[in-house]
């Protein structure tokens, strides 16, 4: 663990004060008198004399668990790499079993296997426990009242290879049997660990074990320094020391740390005195902070505490890391304590019970949140927990999926045993809303919690409430009637409004009620229902009626409607299908006539889908709804319907078009919705809808996915969720379509608490405001994203939003164009929490100067970025094809020579935007063009993003190469013709790479679809499988075509974007092609992949219908390389990893060389796709790194999200691409000081823009500079002093001598070799003496051997 460094031995802390001594000893000897022998007597079989082998262990383990098999069980956990087990033993009065409330605790030693003395001490360890039980209180404590584990070996194979007496590890032993350190393996919060899970079948195993169980507390042991280390043990910076990488708990674990220390008598003096490490090494009060010590990246302290709610320190034992066997009893002695007091330390802060107010069972995995630290443990099998917190006050809230959360305020931990806390959560789904009564028990009080009985208040108002006396069937005009009566009587909360016509012209009426109707008052809430979208589909039409009358009849005197008006916008539509329902007639129970409106058409299969090209022309019912929900900020909805009874949430269909299960990101907050309708309408609720139509359709608690049920393109309730904030379910409520009038009132009974209760959702989960910093302004389309849950809402015109969600603990990030987004940790209750977010803008002062926006005072990149936003609108690209008509005649294919002369073509035609090239030659002498397109063409513009597009890698696809010639002739032609394409060809540098192997596409030949002629190069290479790595040797074995590409086109070139055309199957592909365990960035690889996809007529479909496979399924197009027909070294990998630019390559068609008749409609459906590429490219982040006077940064780090990194140009620019969503952007270079920010990407705006504006750092050897530089110059003046003295005296010396000398002279040839010899001698010895190791620099051995 302790690094190599020199130490020296001096006597600085050698004398000790004799009286001193003389007293301590006095007043310590005679009480541990007694104690020492009794220790000495329980001990007494524990044998210190050598160390344990392998097999030794095993046997010495298998007997002491016969011996004791009352109190012991020995299990391994695994196998190591040559098949040595790695043994477990458990120390508990049942052992074996899991008991509630028991807490567990774990040490493990000898990771690294030539750190021995944990190994012996752990074994000594188990023995002292098992053979003192009964006769030690504090051993009988702890094995009565915490489950011990303890594994003396991580590493068995590498103690075997281990050395007695070898303090530095030299001899090997560290890692394990391939090489690995064990501790440099597990999943790191900052940085990918590259590690291959067969290598390390140990870490494995142990990750298992630490997930399989509630571990509370454990402690790794280690060798090589005398401390006790604590997370975290990396940082972002992954700065070699001297960062302090703080966790939300580094009070507690400080606490552990010292526990541990304290009892050791080395340890705790902070001086560890290790002739491997430098001298000025200490430790305040025995411990350090991982990081601030060395960083190790992928260790296993940090990974218990953010995998496993452990709570892990590592224990460095000794200096030497395998002594001699003659000192183990000392590190016993030194240790046995401190061992003993860590593992008491399982029982401080809180612990209790989380159970269920109904049944009384545990719940598990319900949330422990303590209010000011940002980190939760969750409740085991028997919803038992225990919270380590230091000594303190505390707010506690315990959140559980589909249950009332429960806060207790003012906890007192104290000192010792833990304060004990029991919670009693209510089900949503089994409270009707009565009483709930939580009984919270501490060592101190008994708190008693009681909520609103919201049921009883209910009831009694509702006897009073009026209820409706119009039950009767209203066609159009009688409703239109009837709407106006009310709006007439009642104006103070009714505003009646139109939001468009039917096709007959028929008004889509609207009936909103609110105190303050027709405006949107700040903070307060939209909600909508819709009826009769089905226009023979009647009940909802009839019961909105009802509810209309119902709410403005009560308003004033019935608390709950008051209440619910008071504080909610309410938007009723009676029908969305008037023209329908004329033709509708009473009685239907389940036919279609009047289903769809006067086109036929449709309406719930009429709206944009997510999976499907929904082809029928947008009526103008949808249009209308469309425009509607984008002028107001509803958040909550429900489209009535009938026909079954059931409440049905998103999504209503998948890729595939089949039942199954289809989740939305929000699919927690759809159930809870559902739920709060179904479980007020009784016969709902039981499942069984319609027995006599459809006697086996069951719904549990009368609710369901929608897709799960059946398929629905084109539905209305996935539009509301998809496009805007509006989370809309969709209510079947009843068998019968159009039952008789006299079955109204017992509809109105059967739903009048269901429709009320529904409303009352709209006050769950999080609001609030995102206000401006400067001016406390509301921020209009803010974006509030809460963290692991895909989808973000927008705030309104006064910066005003909602965001439902079910209670639990979340991470919210607000943001906005032009600000500093802003991140909280939130803990949702029943309620809505407000939570308001204050944003500072960019270029605001202070801010340390921080990031302002990367644009011009032109007006230009204004109307640039509203452009790109429009392209991402829905309908943006095809406005554009539209707007762009060009014949391109696409009849025949063309060989080398044609391609050539079409290229030169281009260029002569278009001199002023065009570039051609030749980035190499094929093996057969032909060029491998590159036709740039740009308003400036050859210059270098280092703010503008770059996309490269490829094809004819395989010389068989000769698909992308055509496509690509006609994609470069359509920018060409539309050049200062179409305003879109000549603003995105001015401020993007496309190149166009038609044929990477044009050898091959020579011998190719057309109609052949299969066939593999021309696949290959000359030499028969795939070149896919050619770019095996970027040194020169590498370089020098890859195929002529293959390094012109990496040299000219990929390595060093800036690309922020690289498409690639292919053929053989209908689909895209993302990196990377090669095996690997995880993908880094992958969402966003995934996002362009899908973005392609999505403009493709066929390819979003995912089933591309391929003659070799004609059932295979590629949901949404898109999939991994590796997880399709993976093969390693691909262009698409090597792009990623060597020059920083993703990649994806599109597969145009089934037919690798299909019949030229075919090329114009797969450029028809190609072109969308690769004009979205060329707006996708002006997206993600954008920027420039500089320093406080404005000068660039280059090849600065820039890391996103704390894993992927790419460098800034020589001008100081990065651009790269991300996925939607919050990113955490952190800025490092060398001399100045870490930057983090956090910026949000959204798909439908251009790319996030700013200036990262790094300060110097000011510290040298972690001291200010001017101090280091200071004392530097001190330093370099007393030495030219002592110099010039030293000088001085020897010239006067040397007169004294210059006879003798002159004397010497005359015999230099006879003394010349001696002294050359004694002058090497001289050194041989410094060498010898003071730098023995010549192997290793200061900074390779400096923290070679850490934990």
């Amino acid at each position: 663990m302790a690094s190599r460094r020199q130490r020296f031995d001096g006597a600085a802390g050698g004398l000790r004060l004799v009286s001193l001594c003389a007293l301590t000893l006095f007043s310590v000897l005679l009480p541990s008198a007694g104690a020492a022998r009794r220790a000495k007597r329980l001990e007494s079989s524990v044998d210190t004399s050598q160390y344990y082998n392998y097999q030794n262990m095993t046997e010495l383990l298998r007997g002491l668990a016969a011996a004791h098999s009352s109190l012991a069980r020995l299990f391994s956990i695994g196998q190591s790499v040559q098949n040595r087990s790695l043994w477990v033993m458990e120390i508990s009065t049942t052992p074996g079993l899991e008991i509630p409330g028991k807490p567990k605790f774990k040490y493990v030693g000898n990771m690294h296997g030539d750190e021995t003395v944990s190994r012996q001490v752990l074994i000594y360890l188990t023995q002292y426990l098992l053979e003192n039980y009964g006769q030690d209180e504090r051993v009988d404590r702890l094995v009565n009242d915490t489950d011990i584990y303890i594994m003396p070996s991580m590493n068995p194979d590498g103690f075997e290879k281990s050395v007695e007496g070898d303090c530095t590890g030299e001899h090997g032993g560290r890692s394990n049997a391939r090489n690995k350190d064990l501790n440099r393996s597990f999943l790191d919060q900052f940085e990918r660990v590259d590690v291959d899970e067969s290598d390390v079948p140990e870490v494995v195993a142990v990750e298992k074990w630490i997930k399989g169980n509630k571990f509370v507390v454990s402690g790794n042991l280690h060798g090589g320094s005398v401390v006790a280390s604590y997370p975290y043990d990396d940082s972002i910076t992954h700065k070699t020391s001297g960062y302090y990488s703080k966790s939300p708990d580094d009070e507690v674990f400080k606490y552990l740390a010292k526990s541990y220390a304290s009892k050791h008598p080395v340890m705790k003096t902070g001086e560890p005195h290790c002739s491997n490490d430098s001298p000025e090494e200490t430790f305040q009060d025995g411990i350090t902070n991982g990081a601030q010590w060395y960083d190790v990246l992928g260790g296993m302290q940090d990974y218990n505490y953010l995998q496993g709610d452990c709570f892990e320190i590592t224990l460095e034992l000794t200096c030497c890391k395998h002594p001699p066997a003659s000192a183990l009893r000392k590190e016993w002695d030194n240790n046995r304590d401190s061992l003993l007091n860590l593992m008491e330390k399982v029982h401080m802060g809180v612990a209790g019970f989380v159970k269920d107010a109904v049944l009384g069972s545990g719940i598990s995995n319900a949330a422990i949140v303590v209010t000011g630290i940002d980190h939760n443990i969750t409740t085991g099998n028997f919803g038992d927990f225990h919270r380590l917190l230091v000594p303190g006050t505390y707010n506690i809230t315990v959140v559980a999926q589909g249950y009332t959360s429960v806060t207790i305020f003012d906890i007192e931990v104290h000192e010792g045993p833990a304060t004990q806390l029991n919670f009693t959560l209510q089900s949503l789904v089994a409270a009707n809303n009565h009483t709930i009564e939580t009984t919270t028990t501490t060592v101190a009080t008994s708190t008693v919690f009681r909520a609103q009985n919201v049921s009883t208040m209910e009831d009694e108002h509702q006897s009073k409430a009026i209820e409706p006396k119009n039950f009767r069937h209203h066609n159009y005009a009688d409703m239109e009637i009837l709407l106006r009566k009310y709006s007439t009587e009642y104006p103070a909360i009714t505003h009646l409004y139109t939001v468009g016509k039917s096709v007959k012209q028929r008004n889509l009426y609207v009936m909103e009620i609110s105190d303050n109707p027709g405006i949107h008052e700040m903070g307060e809430p939209e909600f909508k229902y819709i009826g009769n979208m089905h226009g023979n589909e009647v009940v909802g039409r009839e019961l909105l009626l009802n509810l209309i009358e119902y709410l403005c009849q009560n308003f004033g005197t019935d608390p709950e409607v008051t209440n619910l008006v008071t504080k909610t916008r309410i938007h009723i539509m009676p029908s969305m299908n008037p023209d329908g329902y004329e033709m509708s007639k009473e009685g239907d129970m389940n036919g279609v006539v009047g289903r769809n409106n006067s086109n036929n058409f449709d309406l719930n299969r009429n709206f944009p889908d997510q999976f499907f090209q929904i082809s029928d022309p947008r009526q103008p019912e949808t249009l209308a709804v469309i425009d509607w929900l984008n002028k107001i900020p509803f958040v909550l909805s429900a489209n009535l319907h009938g026909g079954s009874l059931v409440v049905n949430y998103p999504y209503d269909d998948d890729a595939d078009g089949i039942a199954v299960y289809s989740r939305s990101p929000d699919d927690a907050i759809f159930q809870q919705l559902a739920l709060s309708f179904a479980k007020e309408n009784s016969p709902m609720f039981e499942g069984h809808p319609c027995k006599n139509i459809y006697p086996d359709e069951y719904f549990a608690q009368g609710i369901t996915n929608g897709a799960n049920w059946y398929n629905v393109p084109g539905g209305m309730q996935d539009w509301n969720y998809l496009q805007t904030n509006c989370f809309e379910v969709t209510i079947e409520l009843g068998c019968y379509k159009f039952p008789y009038a006299n079955n109204l009132p017992k509809y109105w009974n059967q739903n009048k608490k269901s429709l009320l209760q529904f409303i009352k959702q709209v006050h769950r989960g999080v609001k609030g405001f995102v206000l401006d910093a400067t001016n406390r302004k509301g921020i209009d389309n803010a974006t509030i994203i809460v963290a692991e849950v895909n989808h973000p809402v927008r705030s309104a015109k006064d910066g005003d939003y909602w965001r439902l969600l079910v209670p639990g603990a979340y991470k919210i990030t607000a943001s906005a164009r032009g600000y500093i987004p802003m991140t909280k940790n939130v803990t949702v209750v029943e309620e809505a929490v407000e939570v308001n977010f204050t944003l500072s803008r960019v270029t605001d002062d202070h801010v340390n100067n921080d990031d302002q926006v990367l644009t011009n005072s032109s007006a230009e990149p204004r109307e640039f970025e509203k452009l790109i936003k429009s392209l991402s609108s829905e309908e943006g690209l095809n406005h554009l094809i539209l707007s762009a008509p060009v014949d391109l005649n696409l009849y025949r294919y063309h060989d080398y020579k044609d391609l050539s002369e079409a290229l030169r073509g281009l260029h002569s035609n278009y001199p002023t935007i065009t570039k051609l090239r030749s980035l190499g030659q094929s093996i057969e002498i032909r060029q491998i063009w590159a036709l740039e397109i740009s308003n400036k063409p050859g210059a270098k513009e280092l703010a503008e993003p770059k996309i490269k597009f490829i094809a004819g890698v395989h010389g068989n696809a000769a698909v992308g190469t055509e496509l690509l010639l006609a994609f470069a002739e359509f920018l060409c032609i539309l050049y200062g013709k179409n305003k879109a394409i000549t603003k995105l060809i001015e401020e993007t540098k496309i190149v166009i790479v038609p044929s990477v192997n044009p050898d091959g596409r020579e011998i190719a030949q057309e109609g052949q679809c299969m066939s593999k002629v021309g696949l290959t190069n000359v030499h028969g290479k795939d070149l896919d499988t050619d770019f095996i790595g970027n040194s020169s040797e590498q370089l020098a074995e890859m195929q002529p075509e293959t390094r012109e590409i990496v040299k000219n086109l990929i390595l060093n070139q800036g690309f922020t974007l690289s498409v690639v055309l292919d053929g053989g199957s209908l689909l895209t592909t993302y990196p990377y092609d090669k095996p690997v365990q995880t993908v880094e960035n992958e969402e966003t690889l995934k996002y362009l992949a899908t973005v392609y996809s999505n403009n493709h007529p066929k390819m979003h479909l995912g089933h591309p219908g391929c003659p070799n496979n004609t059932d295979e399924s590629i949901p949404g197009g898109i999939v991994r390389g590796a997880q399709w027909h993976g093969h390693m070294h691909s262009m698409k990998d090597f792009s990623v990893t060597y020059g920083h630019c993703p990649e994806i390559t599109v597969y145009t068609g089934c037919c690798n060389f299909p019949h030229a008749k075919e090329l114009a409609t797969i450029w028809h459906d190609n072109k969308k796709s690769l004009l979205s590429m060329l707006v996708e490219v002006h997206k993600g982040l954008r920027g420039k790194v500089t320093d406080k006077d404005g000068n660039p940064i280059p090849k600065a780090d820039i890391i996103l999200n704390e894993g992927i990194k790419v460098l800034t140009s020589e001008a100081g620019y990065f651009h790269v691409l991300l996925a939607p969503g919050p990113h955490d952007i952190d800025a490092l270079a060398e001399g100045y000081q870490h930057q983090r920010k956090q910026v949000f990407v959204s798909s439908f705006e251009p790319a996030t823009s700013l200036v990262i504006v790094v300060e110097v750092d000011n510290k040298l050897l972690g001291l200010p500079r001017e101090l280091v530089v200071t004392a530097a110059g001190a330093t370099m003046s007393a030495i030219i002093v002592t110099a010039c003295i030293v000088w001085c005296v020897c010239s006067i010396k040397s007169n004294h001598q210059k006879d003798g000398f002159h004397r010497l002279r005359q015999h230099r040839d006879d003394y010349e070799d001696e002294i050359r010899m004694m002058s090497m001698g001289s050194k041989k010895s410094l060498l010898s003496s003071e730098f023995q190791d010549e192997t290793e620099s200061d900074d390779d051995t400096l923290y070679v051997n850490k934990h």
